[in-house]
């Protein structure tokens, strides 16, 4: 199932937009060569974060105190 800015993983719920942008992107280009959801999901993020650490992003938001 492709996922979308609106649609898309909880595990995902907790990332900045444009890391989860990123996240989605990976993951549906992993679907599309085949994989399983559920080897694509946590590829996608932990690509997604180290392309945002490679960029100096902020990964995730800020979690209640």
């Amino acid at each position: 199932m492709p996922w979308t800015k609106d649609n898309y993983p909880v595990s995902l719920k907790n990332f900045m937009a444009p890391v989860r942008n990123k996240a989605i992107e990976i993951a549906n280009a992993l679907l599309n060569e085949g994989m399983a959801e559920e080897r694509a999901i946590p590829i996608a993020t932990a690509r997604a974060e180290e392309w945002a650490t490679n960029r100096n992003m902020k990964i995730r938001k800020n979690k209640a105190a």
